[in-house]
């Protein structure tokens, strides 16, 4: 038998020790589509209410001649079209890796989250500025007998858009609390398209009231301003945490820690000098480790620490469904200047 000599680099997981991916059938799996159908039905609720919202939004607006009423129903259909976005999501990135694309296709999970996030600046928070500055600049329209089925329809809004926030607040709760739910990009997307609907239809609740009661419409121009100032903050938020998703961030630290702390407390590892880590999917991640073996293993029995080790992680860390070791001699010292291998921000 062949031997593994010091300053040879061997990868740990020849053909014949492949990572074991976990697919349907199994028990991670069944519950990530489970998760699947409930965020779907709570991304379709919304959907639907936004719908309904944004028609009678429109026509309210246009009867009264309500900038702030206009930017409520902007805001409403770009939650609209955000939703369908966010359903291409769930069905597109639960598709099995292919020859193209061996990691899967969870990361379109992440794309799409990102448009979504696009719609909300463009279609909601820019329209909201263009109707508060237009209404400032013209003085406005006053049709006060319009406002009063506008306050209505901005009531029923309220109603239903909070319906649906504590509908994916449930959701959330379901898939283990703020932490573990909002994970989800569609469902995080969800829960603050709702939640900036309930406190914008507050703010056009409060501008027309103000209105009709001064006769001033800065103070309606200035509810739509503060509605396009809300949208574009939060459509940043959301675009960072997708941007961050898409170019390759890494798994969270607890999981991280676990992974090093297994690897370190194998008995044929000396060191570990390198961890990068990289979320492929909402529910899956990439492990690379650079590891130093003790002297004298033999090529089978590095096959066969192998095997054990990456079963341990998969256990351990049940995201993790692709595990890839490289054996090195090169130093700790060296590895360190590397910010991927010791997790600093901008690394792995």
């Amino acid at each position: 038998m062949s031997c593994v000599c010091p300053g040879e680099r061997v990868p740990l997981f020849p053909p014949t020790a492949r990572c074991e991916h976990r697919r349907p059938g199994q028990s991670a799996w069944v519950s990530a589509e489970g998760s699947d159908r409930r965020t779907r039905v709570t991304v379709l609720v919304a959907l639907a209410a936004n719908l309904v919202i944004a028609a009678a939004k429109a026509v309210g607006g246009l009867a009264a001649g309500s900038p702030a009423l206009l930017s409520e129903a902007a805001h409403s259909v770009a939650d609209s079209m955000n939703e369908v976005f966010l359903l291409a999501a769930l069905r597109r990135s639960r598709r099995p890796a292919d020859r193209r694309h061996p990691f899967g296709y969870g990361k379109e999970r992440f794309f799409w989250s990102l448009l979504a996030a696009v719609g909300i600046f463009v279609m909601g928070g820019c329209f909201s500025f263009f109707q508060g500055i237009e209404a400032l600049v013209s003085g406005g329209e006053e049709k006060f007998g319009g406002y009063v089925a506008g306050l209505v329809v901005l009531g029923i809004a309220l109603l239903a858009e909070g319906a649906s926030l504590l509908r994916a607040l449930y959701q959330v709760r379901r898939q283990g609390g703020a932490r573990a739910g909002m994970r989800d990009p569609a469902l995080r997307t969800v829960v603050a398209e709702d939640g900036t609907a309930v406190l914008g239809v507050t703010l056009a609740i409060a501008g027309m009231a103000l209105h009709m009661v001064t006769g001033q419409v800065v103070w309606e121009a200035s509810a739509s301003l503060a509605i396009g100032a809300l949208l574009v903050y939060v459509a940043y938020r959301l675009g960072r945490d997708a941007r961050d998703q898409l170019i390759g961030e890494a798994a969270d630290r607890e999981a991280s820690g676990k992974i090093r702390e297994l690897l370190r407390a194998q008995p044929e590892i000396d060191s570990v000098e390198a961890l990068f880590t990289m979320k492929t999917g909402l529910d899956s991640a990439l492990v690379a480790a650079r590891v130093d073996l003790v002297p004298g293993l033999d090529s089978e029995r590095v096959e066969d620490v192998a095997v054990r080790i990456k079963r341990s992680i998969a256990r351990t860390v049940p995201e993790a469904d692709q595990i890839f070791l490289d054996v090195t001699d090169r130093r700790a010292e060296e590895a360190a200047e590397s910010p991927a291998a010791t997790g600093e921000r901008g690394g792995a």
